[in-house]
Protein backbone atom coordinates (compact mmCIF):
# COMPACT_ATOMS: atom_id res chain seq x y z
CA UNK A 1 0.00 0.00 0.00
CA UNK A 2 1.24 3.49 -0.81
CA UNK A 3 0.22 6.88 0.47
CA UNK A 4 -3.08 7.92 -1.07
CA UNK A 5 -4.18 4.34 -1.70
CA UNK A 6 -7.81 4.22 -0.61
CA UNK A 7 -8.37 0.57 -1.47
CA UNK A 8 -5.98 -1.02 1.00
CA UNK A 9 -6.13 -1.09 4.78
CA UNK A 10 -5.46 2.03 6.82
CA UNK A 11 -3.58 -0.06 9.38
CA UNK A 12 -2.10 -3.51 8.96
CA UNK A 13 -0.20 -5.73 11.36
CA UNK A 14 1.70 -8.70 9.94
CA UNK A 15 2.95 -11.60 12.04
CA UNK A 16 3.39 -9.51 15.19
CA UNK A 17 5.49 -10.99 17.97
CA UNK A 18 5.74 -9.34 21.38
CA UNK A 19 6.79 -10.60 24.80
CA UNK A 20 6.59 -8.95 28.20
CA UNK A 21 9.75 -10.15 29.83
CA UNK A 22 9.71 -13.92 29.30
CA UNK A 23 5.95 -14.05 28.83
CA UNK A 24 4.82 -14.15 25.17
CA UNK A 25 1.86 -11.87 24.44
CA UNK A 26 1.71 -12.02 20.63
CA UNK A 27 2.91 -15.03 18.66
CA UNK A 28 2.41 -13.98 15.04
CA UNK A 29 -0.83 -11.98 15.03
CA UNK A 30 -1.96 -10.39 11.77
CA UNK A 31 -4.86 -7.97 11.37
CA UNK A 32 -6.08 -5.24 9.00
CA UNK A 33 -8.21 -2.18 9.77
CA UNK A 34 -9.82 -0.15 6.99
CA UNK A 35 -10.80 3.51 7.05
CA UNK A 36 -14.25 3.96 8.56
CA UNK A 37 -14.40 0.39 9.88
CA UNK A 38 -15.18 -0.58 13.47
CA UNK A 39 -13.26 -3.76 14.26
CA UNK A 40 -13.77 -5.63 17.53
CA UNK A 41 -10.89 -7.68 18.93
CA UNK A 42 -12.15 -10.23 21.43
CA UNK A 43 -10.58 -13.05 23.39
CA UNK A 44 -9.91 -14.34 26.87
CA UNK A 45 -7.87 -12.40 29.40
CA UNK A 46 -4.19 -12.78 28.54
CA UNK A 47 -4.81 -13.56 24.87
CA UNK A 48 -2.85 -10.49 23.73
CA UNK A 49 -5.71 -8.09 22.91
CA UNK A 50 -4.31 -5.01 24.64
CA UNK A 51 -0.77 -5.71 23.43
CA UNK A 52 -2.05 -5.86 19.86
CA UNK A 53 -3.82 -2.53 20.32
CA UNK A 54 -0.70 -0.94 21.81
CA UNK A 55 1.41 -2.12 18.87
CA UNK A 56 -1.08 -0.83 16.29
CA UNK A 57 -1.32 2.53 18.08
CA UNK A 58 2.45 2.92 18.16
CA UNK A 59 2.50 2.86 21.96
CA UNK A 60 4.84 -0.14 22.10
CA UNK A 61 7.08 -1.61 19.42
CA UNK A 62 6.72 -5.27 18.46
CA UNK A 63 9.67 -7.61 18.85
CA UNK A 64 8.97 -9.02 15.41
CA UNK A 65 6.65 -8.55 12.46
CA UNK A 66 5.49 -5.22 11.04
CA UNK A 67 2.87 -2.51 11.52
CA UNK A 68 1.97 -0.39 8.50
CA UNK A 69 -0.03 2.83 8.70
CA UNK A 70 -1.03 4.71 5.53
CA UNK A 71 1.81 3.12 3.60
CA UNK A 72 4.59 3.68 6.16
CA UNK A 73 6.18 1.28 8.61
CA UNK A 74 4.84 2.50 11.93
CA UNK A 75 7.13 0.20 13.92
CA UNK A 76 10.22 1.83 12.35
CA UNK A 77 9.27 5.47 12.95
CA UNK A 78 11.26 7.50 15.50
CA UNK A 79 9.54 8.20 18.82
CA UNK A 80 9.10 11.88 17.97
CA UNK A 81 7.09 11.02 14.85
CA UNK A 82 5.05 8.45 16.76
CA UNK A 83 4.20 11.10 19.36
CA UNK A 84 3.05 13.42 16.58
CA UNK A 85 0.80 10.73 15.11
CA UNK A 86 -0.74 10.06 18.52
CA UNK A 87 -1.58 13.77 18.75
CA UNK A 88 -2.98 14.14 15.24
CA UNK A 89 -3.95 10.85 13.55
CA UNK A 90 -4.64 8.55 16.49
CA UNK A 91 -7.01 8.74 19.46
CA UNK A 92 -6.79 6.34 22.39
CA UNK A 93 -9.41 5.51 25.03
CA UNK A 94 -8.65 3.21 27.95
CA UNK A 95 -10.96 1.36 30.34
CA UNK A 96 -10.78 4.05 33.00
CA UNK A 97 -10.56 6.99 30.60
CA UNK A 98 -7.34 8.30 32.14
CA UNK A 99 -8.49 11.89 32.18
CA UNK A 100 -6.16 14.26 33.99
CA UNK A 101 -7.75 14.55 37.46
CA UNK A 102 -6.63 18.14 38.07
CA UNK A 103 -8.28 19.46 34.90
CA UNK A 104 -11.96 20.07 34.23
CA UNK A 105 -13.73 18.00 31.59
CA UNK A 106 -13.55 20.95 29.21
CA UNK A 107 -9.81 21.42 29.65
CA UNK A 108 -9.19 17.67 29.35
CA UNK A 109 -10.87 17.66 25.95
CA UNK A 110 -9.22 20.92 24.88
CA UNK A 111 -5.72 19.73 25.81
CA UNK A 112 -4.97 17.68 22.63
CA UNK A 113 -5.96 20.66 20.50
CA UNK A 114 -3.66 23.00 22.43
CA UNK A 115 -0.82 20.49 22.18
CA UNK A 116 -1.40 20.51 18.42
CA UNK A 117 -1.05 24.31 18.36
CA UNK A 118 -4.60 25.62 18.72
CA UNK A 119 -5.19 28.72 20.84
CA UNK A 120 -6.85 28.25 24.22
CA UNK A 121 -10.13 29.98 23.28
CA UNK A 122 -10.46 28.04 20.02
CA UNK A 123 -9.56 24.75 21.72
CA UNK A 124 -12.09 25.27 24.51
CA UNK A 125 -14.83 26.20 22.03
CA UNK A 126 -14.23 23.05 19.99
CA UNK A 127 -14.01 20.98 23.16
CA UNK A 128 -17.42 22.27 24.26
CA UNK A 129 -18.88 21.20 20.91
CA UNK A 130 -17.55 17.68 21.36
CA UNK A 131 -18.76 17.44 24.95
CA UNK A 132 -22.20 18.43 23.70
CA UNK A 133 -22.00 15.81 20.96
CA UNK A 134 -21.32 13.16 23.59
CA UNK A 135 -24.04 14.42 25.90
CA UNK A 136 -21.72 15.77 28.59
CA UNK A 137 -22.40 19.48 28.19
CA UNK A 138 -23.35 20.84 31.60
CA UNK A 139 -20.51 18.92 33.26
CA UNK A 140 -17.73 20.79 31.47
CA UNK A 141 -16.56 22.54 34.66
CA UNK A 142 -16.43 19.32 36.68
CA UNK A 143 -13.23 17.42 37.32
CA UNK A 144 -13.16 13.68 36.57
CA UNK A 145 -13.62 12.76 40.23
CA UNK A 146 -16.84 14.78 40.33
CA UNK A 147 -18.38 13.00 37.32
CA UNK A 148 -20.09 9.64 37.03
CA UNK A 149 -18.14 6.86 35.35
CA UNK A 150 -20.25 7.14 32.21
CA UNK A 151 -19.86 10.90 32.00
CA UNK A 152 -16.10 10.68 32.48
CA UNK A 153 -15.78 7.98 29.82
CA UNK A 154 -17.82 10.01 27.32
CA UNK A 155 -15.55 12.96 28.05
CA UNK A 156 -12.59 10.65 27.37
CA UNK A 157 -14.15 9.71 24.03
CA UNK A 158 -14.61 13.38 23.20
CA UNK A 159 -10.93 13.94 23.99
CA UNK A 160 -9.93 11.03 21.72
CA UNK A 161 -12.00 12.33 18.79
CA UNK A 162 -11.65 16.10 19.14
CA UNK A 163 -8.60 16.30 16.85
CA UNK A 164 -10.39 14.44 14.03
CA UNK A 165 -8.16 11.35 14.13
CA UNK A 166 -8.12 8.80 11.35
CA UNK A 167 -8.09 5.92 13.85
CA UNK A 168 -9.32 5.47 17.41
CA UNK A 169 -8.07 2.69 19.67
CA UNK A 170 -10.51 1.80 22.44
CA UNK A 171 -9.25 -0.66 25.07
CA UNK A 172 -12.19 -2.05 27.09
CA UNK A 173 -13.89 1.37 26.99
CA UNK A 174 -16.97 0.11 28.87
CA UNK A 175 -15.20 -2.27 31.24
CA UNK A 176 -15.63 -0.03 34.28
CA UNK A 177 -19.23 0.98 33.51
CA UNK A 178 -22.65 -0.47 34.25
CA UNK A 179 -24.65 -1.81 31.32
CA UNK A 180 -26.67 1.37 30.72
CA UNK A 181 -23.66 3.67 30.81
CA UNK A 182 -21.75 1.24 28.62
CA UNK A 183 -24.53 1.23 26.05
CA UNK A 184 -24.58 5.04 26.00
CA UNK A 185 -20.81 5.19 25.53
CA UNK A 186 -20.80 2.64 22.70
CA UNK A 187 -23.77 4.24 20.94
CA UNK A 188 -21.98 7.60 21.04
CA UNK A 189 -18.68 6.13 19.86
CA UNK A 190 -20.18 4.11 17.00
CA UNK A 191 -22.39 6.96 15.78
CA UNK A 192 -19.62 9.55 15.88
CA UNK A 193 -17.02 7.28 14.28
CA UNK A 194 -19.31 6.32 11.42
CA UNK A 195 -20.35 9.94 10.90
CA UNK A 196 -16.71 11.04 10.69
CA UNK A 197 -15.43 7.99 8.79
CA UNK A 198 -13.03 7.19 11.64
CA UNK A 199 -11.57 3.70 11.91
CA UNK A 200 -12.01 2.14 15.36
CA UNK A 201 -10.09 -0.77 16.86
CA UNK A 202 -12.19 -1.93 19.79
CA UNK A 203 -10.76 -4.35 22.36
CA UNK A 204 -13.46 -5.98 24.46
CA UNK A 205 -14.45 -9.19 26.23
CA UNK A 206 -18.15 -8.22 26.10
CA UNK A 207 -20.23 -9.69 23.26
CA UNK A 208 -22.75 -6.84 23.54
CA UNK A 209 -19.97 -4.30 22.99
CA UNK A 210 -18.51 -6.31 20.11
CA UNK A 211 -21.95 -6.24 18.46
CA UNK A 212 -21.42 -2.54 17.68
CA UNK A 213 -18.55 -3.46 15.35
CA UNK A 214 -18.68 -4.11 11.62
CA UNK A 215 -16.38 -7.09 12.02
CA UNK A 216 -14.93 -9.17 14.84
CA UNK A 217 -11.73 -11.15 15.21
CA UNK A 218 -10.76 -13.32 18.16
CA UNK A 219 -7.29 -13.67 19.64
CA UNK A 220 -6.24 -16.98 21.16
CA UNK A 221 -2.81 -17.34 22.72
CA UNK A 222 -1.43 -14.36 20.82
CA UNK A 223 -2.67 -15.24 17.33
CA UNK A 224 -5.85 -14.50 15.42
CA UNK A 225 -8.13 -17.51 15.57
CA UNK A 226 -9.44 -18.85 12.25
CA UNK A 227 -12.88 -17.52 11.37
CA UNK A 228 -15.65 -19.91 12.21
CA UNK A 229 -17.56 -21.08 9.17
CA UNK A 230 -21.27 -21.79 9.54
CA UNK A 231 -23.25 -23.86 7.09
Amino acid sequence: MTNGDTTGPLLAAHELVKAHGRTPALRGASVELRAGEILAVTGASGSGKSTLLHCLAGIVRPDGGSVTYAGQRLDRLPEKRLSELRRTDFGVVFQFGQLIPELTALDNVALPLMLAGAGRAEARARAAEWLERFGVLGQEDLRPGEMSGGQAQRAALARALVTGPKAVFADEPTGALDSLAGEQVMTALAHTAREAGTAVLLVTHDAQVAAYADREIQLRDGVVAPAEVTA
